[in-house]
């Protein structure tokens, strides 16, 4: 699978550390930034290519990181096509892709440490969406709000 990863200041580090694991895991990762630390930086300029990159399906699944995994999250979200989430525990992670066909997931690595991050990370990336009819209902009608009110 191609795995899109970006990170503002505040997940450079993370991001760097997730890289190598996730290429351990089969993956094949995409960086799409930030690509040096630079503390003024800003997370909606790496969640917006990060986000393009799942929609256009270049990348099949994205991870993002910032400080909290809030902005990250509320940024990739504007992108049609993406349904990201901030999860900071494995059910979450592997859940909302299961249930809710969750193709970005948000961190934050003023959050969570290393070891969390590799188990999300794998928890998100082994993850498949459930085809029972409540959730791809579910699911309809989130795409269908996205189709009427925009992305």
């Amino acid at each position: 699978m191609r795995v899109a990863i970006g990170a503002d200041h505040g997940g450079y580090a993370l991001k760097d550390e997730l890289k190598g694991f996730i290429e351990s895991l089969g993956h094949e990762v995409v960086d799409v930034g930030a690509h040096e630390l630079d503390p003024a930086d800003d997370f909606p300029d790496f969640a917006k290519p990060l986000a393009e990159s799942v929609a256009a399906n270049y990348a099949h699944r994205g991870i993002m990181i910032c400080g909290s995994g809030v902005g990250a999250s509320v940024a990739a979200n504007k992108v049609r096509g993406v349904r990201a989430s901030v999860c900071h525990d494995t059910y979450s992670a592997h859940q909302g892709v299961e249930h809710d066909d969750m193709n970005v997931l948000c961190m934050g690595a003023r959050i969570i440490g290393g070891e969390l991050a590799r188990e999300l990370a794998s928890a998100f990336l082994s993850a498949e969406f459930a085809p029972e009819e409540r959730f791809q209902r579910r699911l309809d009608k989130v795409l269908d709000m996205e189709s009427r009110f925009g992305g």
